[in-house]
Parts: C-alpha cells; sequence; structure tokens
C-alpha cells in the first residue's frame, strides 16, 4: 500500500498520477475536501481509498493496512498564513507522528520541504544550514521539520525531504492566490484583462520547475530506496516574471497585453525575489534527468490550460 498525503492537491494528485504511469494503484489519498473543487483533481485518478486527512491518525491505529511508503504532500502552504500554532500543529507535528509511524514500522517516508527555508538566499542555496532563515511561519514549519529529520540518527528506513521551488502545472486551479504565476497570467488573458506584472518584475528572478519534474524526482526516489538525506527539487536555473510573461507573448501575439503595477505593502521583507537550486547532492544521489526550459514547461501548460483548463483528463 502507498500512502498520499495532500493526494487531492496540486503536487500530490501528480504524484499519484506518476504512480498510476507506473502501474501503482494501491494508493491511499488523505487529503481534506473541505475545498470542494479539490475533487476534480482525482476525477481521472486510480486510487485504493480516500481517508479523510482528520480522521488519518486515528486510522493508522487500527493498523488495517501495510504500507510500504509515505509520499508525504500534506500541508498548509499558504505562505501567507499568519497562525503560528495552526501552521505548526498541521506542518510540524502531524509530519512528526507520520515520520515516527513510518519508522516504527519500517515503511519509507519521502515528503516535501521547501525552498523557503532558504529565505532571501543571501547565503545560497544548498541544502546546509547556513543558508537557511525563514522569513515566514510556513518557512519555519518546514524548516522545523527538517532540522528534526536530520537530528535522526537512524531511521532505520528511506527518510527523503525534497525542498520545492517554484513548482507549476496542471491540477493547480483550487489553490487561489497561491497558484504559479502561469496559472495567473493565463487567466487574466483569458478573462480579456492585461497581465499585471509587479513593478521590477524584470528583477524578481525565481527557479520556476514543472510539475511533472517533480514527479519525476518523486519517482526517482520512490525506485531509488536506499537515497535518504534532504534535496533541493529546482531546475538549478534561475527566470524572471517578465520571462513568463514573455513566453505567452510568443505564443499569443499582440492578444496578449499586460501593465505594470505597485509591489504590494503586505509582501515587502517577507517575498524571495531571487532563488536559484543548488543540484550538487541531489546529482550525486543519482538523479541524471534534465529539466524542462521555462519556455518549454510553460508552452506544456498552456496547452494543457487551453485544452482541458488546466486538469489532468
Amino acid at each position: 500500500m502507498i500512502v498520499v498525503t495532500g493526494g487531492a492537491g496540486f503536487i500530490g494528485s501528480n504524484i499519484v498520477k506518476g504512480l498510476n504511469d507506473m502501474g501503482e494503484d494501491n494508493i491511499i489519498i488523505v487529503d481534506s475536501l473541505d475545498n470542494p473543487a479539490k475533487h476534480l483533481n482525482l476525477n481521472k485518478l486510480k486510487y485504493n481509498d480516500f481517508i479523510d486527512k482528520r480522521d488519518f491518525l486515528s486510522v493508522l491505529k487500527e493498523d488495517r493496512f501495510f504500507i510500504k511508503v509515505f509520499f508525504h504532500e500534506g500541508a498548509c502552504s499558504n505562505t501567507m498564513e499568519t497562525d503560528g500554532r495552526y501552521m505548526m500543529r498541521n506542518n510540524y507535528e502531524f509530519s512528526k507522528e507520520l515520520l515516527h509511524y513510518s519508522m516504527e514500522r519500517g515503511a519509507r517516508f519521502i515528503y516535501a520541504s521547501s525552498a523557503s527555508v532558504y529565505g532571501n538566499g543571501d547565503e545560497g542555496f544548498a541544502e546546509s544550514p547556513e543558508c537557511e532563515y525563514p522569513l515566514n511561519v510556513y518557512a519555519f514549519s518546514k524548516f522545523s521539520f527538517d532540522n528534526y529529520v536530520r537530528r535522526i540518527k537512524n531511521a532505520g528506513t528511506q527518510v527523503a525531504g525534497l525542498r520545492y521551488f517554484n513548482v507549476y502545472g496542471p491540477q493547480e486551479n483550487h489553490k487561489g492566490k497561491m497558484a504559479s504565476v502561469a496559472f495567473h497570467f493565463f487567466s487574466q488573458h483569458k478573462e480579456g484583462t492585461k497581465v499585471k506584472l509587479f513593478e521590477g518584475s524584470e528583477d524578481f528572478r525565481r527557479d520556476f520547475i514543472h510539475v511533472n519534474d517533480v514527479v519525476a524526482v518523486n519517482m526517482f526516489l520512490y525506485e531509488n530506496s536506499n537515497v535518504s538525506g534532504i534535496f533541493n527539487c529546482g531546475t538549478g536555473k534561475s527566470r524572471s516574471f517578465a520571462d513568463i510573461a514573455e513566453v505567452f507573448r510568443t505564443r499569443y501575439g499582440k492578444a496578449f497585453e499586460s501593465e505594470i503595477i505597485p509591489f504590494p505593502e503586505q509582501l515587502k521583507g517577507k517575498y524571495q525575489k531571487y532563488t536559484q537550486a543548488d543540484l550538487i547532492n541531489l546529482r550525486k544521489a543519482g538523479y541524471a534527468n534534465e529539466f524542462l526550459t521555462l519556455e518549454q514547461g510553460v508552452g506544456a501548460y498552456l496547452e494543457v490550460l487551453e485544452m482541458t483548463g488546466g486538469y489532468i483528463k
């Protein structure tokens, strides 16, 4: 049995699709459908059962399943959340409980961390404490769990964390304000309004990674149970928000219009202006695949948005 927490979410549902493509469907999806739109992410997936996140720990204690692997993707991913107690209970304490269950029973544990732990990135983006300084409580929750994992000397099973950089691609429709820049640009363009770029967007550079590449890294860990550790999951290349707008402009020509808007006050001091994954450790672990370029990835995503509205079908 494979468990995917957050399996109705953006990355989680794509991981389920990746497992399905490998012939795996003995899968339990753990999530909450408080946002009912997330059910659309499940419509074309194959899985054995769905369990509400709030019930999952009590179900685990019944020992009804033999779980061989956890893909722990479930979390509150709202970087603007201000309730620190909720964030730590949801992202940190819950993760610890699942980790200890895994170690006690020898189940493998592959989990989602975040590049947000690097803060403004002044010290670089290597998987090292010297580079880490979270700027918000979401980043702190991920930082705290990574450090908890680091303190475990002998887990007795695979424990691997992936620090996702700026992920975009199908199945993120439900994320609202937290959806990718590419999704928001497409939504604005489709509505016939000018696409809004923050002032200085040509200087805001991020490591944008297509969700298919994220899934590929997860499947690499799934197929290589000897690989443990915390690894960056990005392309290793930094591109600007203006570069994304240029991909749109190339595709849609004169139909694509944009405008510059002031940078929001509420994001000042909490916004990563530059990210670029250091891939040395991931490559040393044996991951050799090339990543989609921004042009390839955004182009592929736009095709899905145009054909299916952004869903796997």
